[in-house]
Order: structure tokens, then sequence, then C-alpha cells
């Protein structure tokens, strides 16, 4: 895969079909049924455990298409087969040609052609939480399973200045902001966070200390 383009459907909501004048509430698990027919008459196939996910082969070509609820990455290894979807996909629904795909749900998608190398960041998605925090200048790259540190509830607020302080440190919530970066493209500080996420409502000194330096 070297190639990665991105669309947009215009007004997304607007382009399903409906026959009478209907009242309900959206229940669990309703899917974009119409994208889903059209999509599925292009050859497409959906991912069995991903329902926006679907994916279309043709010999030695693949092709990946992924939705988030108006906004699509085609992912694939043919720039004509890519451009064929993209043309279709434009006498479906009123779409917006992006182009390359660059920036998605606070993800960069950055390539170097003559490495072949395609691959994504959250320099700045992290940065904003860094600073959120005031966080800007801490240190960087401290994991605890490179560098042996161990935390336990021992480390725990110990009199009634340390927990005051304490009360004061948004200790869960910036754990929280930082999992979704762990979860999209950093699985390097899992074990970290996982480690750091045990004492959200016990964490002392020597747990944010640990945090400011993951």
């Amino acid at each position: 895969m070297n190639e990665i383009w991105q669309m947009d459907v215009k007004t997304a909501f607007l382009d399903g079909f409906i026959e009478e004048e209907i009242y309900m509430d959206q229940p669990e698990g309703f899917t974009n049924i119409r994208f889903d027919e059209v999509i599925r008459g292009y050859d497409f196939v959906k991912n069995d455990f991903d329902p926006y996910v679907y994916k279309k082969v043709s010999g030695s070509f693949v092709l990946f298409l992924v939705l988030y609820v108006d906004d699509i990455l085609l992912i694939g290894n043919d720039i004509k087969m890519l451009g064929d979807t993209k043309s279709w996909l434009s006498t479906q629904f009123s779409m917006k040609d992006l182009g390359e795909a660059s920036y998605i749900l606070g993800i960069k998608i950055f390539r170097d052609r003559s490495k072949r190398m395609l691959g994504i960041t959250q320099n700045s998605y992290v940065e904003k939480v860094l600073k959120r925090f005031k966080m800007e200048h801490s240190k960087r790259g401290f994991l605890l399973m490179r560098h042996g540190v161990k935390l336990s509830k021992k480390q725990s607020p110990k009199t009634d200045e340390e927990l005051k302080r304490m009360l004061d440190i948004p200790y869960a919530s910036a754990i929280g902001s930082i999992k979704y970066a762990e979860q999209c493209t950093r699985p390097d500080i899992a074990y970290a966070l996982s480690v750091m996420n045990r004492y959200p409502a016990c964490a002392g000194e020597a747990h944010w200390r640990v945090f400011l330096n993951t």
C-alpha cells in the first residue's frame, strides 16, 4: 500500500431516501444503510469486525475504504483503481475531493515517496495536551519498562498537605487525554499508562512525576 487519499460526503445525512414522513429516535447500532448498499454494489466487501471498513480486490490490486461519519479514506496500491472509485462515489453522492489525505481525527498522515514510506503521527495533538496541562517543558521518552521505575499504593499521599496538593492536579484527566494517542499511534506507552491508570483516585506526587516524564 503506497497511496492513501481522502474524500468527504457533502451533507451526508441528507443523502438517504425516504418515502414517508417519520419520527424516530436513532436506535443503538444504527448504520449507514444507503451508503452500505451503494458501496456493496460497487463490489466492496464489508469487514466482519468493523462495519465501517470495506475492501475491494481486483487481481493484485487492493483498495480499502474507511468511513467515519461523512469522512472517507481510500487506501490502495493502484492509482487508477483509486481514481475510478472516487469518480464513481461522486456519481452517487455529492462529494468533496480533498486530494491526498494529510489529516484526520487529530492524526497527521505523512509520506516519503522516495523511501516508499507512509506513516502517521499525533505530534500536534500531544502538544495541545501538554499545553493544556502545562507540561510543555516535561521530559520525553521516560518509560517505566525501560528504567525500572515501580509504582504502588505506598506512594499515595500520606499527609493532608500532600493530599491537598494532589487534589489540584488533574491526574486522571491527563492520563485520559494521552490515552487517545496511545490507542492510535503510540502503543509503546500502553504499558506505562496502564500502570499509572491503576491509581486515579489515590495518585501521589511520585505517580505524577512519572507521568510528567512519560
